[in-house]
């Protein structure tokens, strides 16, 4: 079949992780539908069908056969002599069902179609970072240093991730380079201007709390209890 290939979106899709198989194709179903709307005023007569495995689609039209002085609407109806032209046997009353080829709506709707799912797929990863480290708050990452800036340190986490450790919440004797690697708790998880901001801490009672934990077997496993942590700022934590 002659239709645009799809195979580079599905591979974007694939990178996220966390995107099952039922949201990918609900998503690719629905950027369709959007354009079968625009250009024919409703969707509610097509059948999309997205094939993951090969990186195609068919789109398939539904119309009902009417009289020929009774054509009204040639997206939702086809008069019986076209009907005929498909198959003799065809009569008023019935359904016909073809294929249409997206490739015939033209290079403006292709794009539309690409700019739309690239859209998704954005929204999509957004929400899964934002969602992700919601779920981690209180929990140490481990992070690149990417970016020195005076007020705050832009890390990336494993998988490319930004994160931002405020100068209030570095450690004054903390001195970093780009490429370090360093350790902070996940203390803060917002979206801001449309975009997931997740703020971490190196001063947190959290993340001592933490690298205690981790440290010390008897806290993890409940035998010893943290009462209190404090730290004097410029000095070791007690």
């Amino acid at each position: 079949m002659e239709n645009i290939n799809l195979i580079d979106t599905f591979s974007e899709f694939k990178e996220l992780k966390s995107i099952d198989r039922a949201t990918m194709i609900r998503v690719l179903e629905d950027s369709f539908r959007s354009v079968l709307i625009k250009r024919f005023g409703t969707d509610e007569n097509f059948d999309v069908i997205i094939n993951t495995d090969k990186g195609d689609f068919e789109i398939w039209r539904n119309r009902e056969i009417v009289g020929d002085d009774e054509l009204e609407d040639d997206n939702l109806q086809i008069s019986l002599t076209d009907a005929k032209k498909i198959d003799e046997d065809y009569e008023i009353g019935e359904e016909v069902t073809d294929e249409v080829r997206f490739l015939d709506f033209g290079r403006r709707a292709i794009l539309s179609l690409r700019q739309n799912l690239s859209a998704r797929i954005l929204e999509l990863e957004k929400d899964n970072i934002y969602h992700k480290y919601k779920d981690r708050i209180g929990d140490i990452i481990t992070g690149e240093v990417y970016q020195i800036w005076k007020r705050e340190i832009l890390i990336q986490d494993d998988e490319g991730n930004e994160l931002i450790l405020p100068k209030a919440e570095q450690i004054p004797s903390d001195f970093f380079r780009k490429g370090d690697n360093l350790r902070a708790v996940v203390v803060k998880v917002e979206i801001r201007n449309n975009n997931p901001l997740i703020i971490v801490s190196r001063t947190s009672p959290v993340f001592l709390e933490r690298l205690f934990e981790l440290e010390v077997p008897e806290i993890f496993d409940g035998l010893i209890t943290i009462k209190k942590i404090v730290r004097i700022p410029g000095e070791r934590a007690r």
